[in-house]
């Protein structure tokens, strides 16, 4: 069984779902991302995304994206990437997930880089480029190494699903907008509906996480209220450590961790 999937359970039995925290690797810069991570894990994090960057993040907003320009002018590369990817390893065990786009493993070979990263201490993976139709290689080359978690949309056909959750594993990644990461609107009906569709159709066989948008414990409150298994929390974290002084930012991320976890206990 895989760290996620022994999280999810765990956090079942307490009665709590999952808050999964992204940030973007070597953002702003390598020290500070190692302060995040411990500030993460003091806050209560259950599952942590790893961003490494990619020139052009086309499910990314403006947030997200800047803060991918500032980790590769600051020389972020792979094997930088899993260097840190090991360093955290040593501090903790919670569930790691990779998010970047195809093309970064591609280049690799999927094979190749899927080891690695498993080598590392990587548990999944998140590729929002990543089309079901084209999957086959990364499925092959992940199938019992890492989790391979897709996206699906509120506007998402039942049949799409049905294939989208049968490639997924750990757990099934639900846009809560449309559009691209970090735009703040106000949490729309058709997102709780689809919530509850989503858990209808794929009958508890996958967990659902939420993301995209999803910015304040109110929000966490609202989408675990509606049935979500997980909430994925991402610019919010980026726009923090910006105006955070490096000295303040294990304490500031702790303290905005535990707000957000404390919304996904019942």
């Amino acid at each position: 069984m895989s760290r996620i999937n022994e999280k999810f359970e765990e956090l079942e039995k307490r009665n709590e779902k999952a808050l999964i925290s992204y940030i973007m690797v070597g953002f702003p810069n390598e020290k500070s991302t190692m302060s995040i991570i411990r500030g993460l894990i003091k806050g209560g994090v259950d599952i942590i995304e790893l961003g490494f960057p990619f020139s052009d993040p086309l499910a990314d907003g403006p947030v997200i994206q800047n803060a991918s320009t500032i980790s590769l002018e600051k020389g972020t590369s792979v094997a930088k990437f899993f260097n840190i990817v090991k360093k955290i390893r040593k501090e903790t065990d919670i569930p790691l997930v990779l998010m970047t786009y195809t093309n970064i493993l591609h280049r690799m070979g999927y094979q190749k880089f899927i080891k690695n990263a498993k080598k590392a201490g990587i548990d999944g993976f998140i590729l929002p480029d990543m089309s079901i139709e084209e999957s086959k290689d990364y499925l092959q080359a992940a199938k019992n190494n890492a989790d391979t978690i897709f996206l699906i949309s509120p506007n998402t056909t039942k049949n799409r699903i049905e294939k989208i959750a049968k490639a997924s594993t750990g757990f099934l990644y639900l846009v809560a907008v449309f559009g691209t990461t970090g735009v703040k609107t106000n949490i729309k009906n058709y997102t709780l509906k689809a919530i509850k569709n989503v858990k209808k159709q794929t009958k508890g066989k996958i967990p659902i996480g939420i993301g995209f948008g999803v910015s304040t414990p109110k929000d966490v409150k609202k989408y675990i209220k509606a049935g979500a298994d997980a909430v994925i929390v991402g610019s919010a974290y980026l726009k923090l450590i910006e105006k955070t002084k490096p000295t303040q930012l294990e304490s500031k991320i702790t303290s905005f961790t535990k707000s957000l976890k404390k919304e996904t206990i019942k």
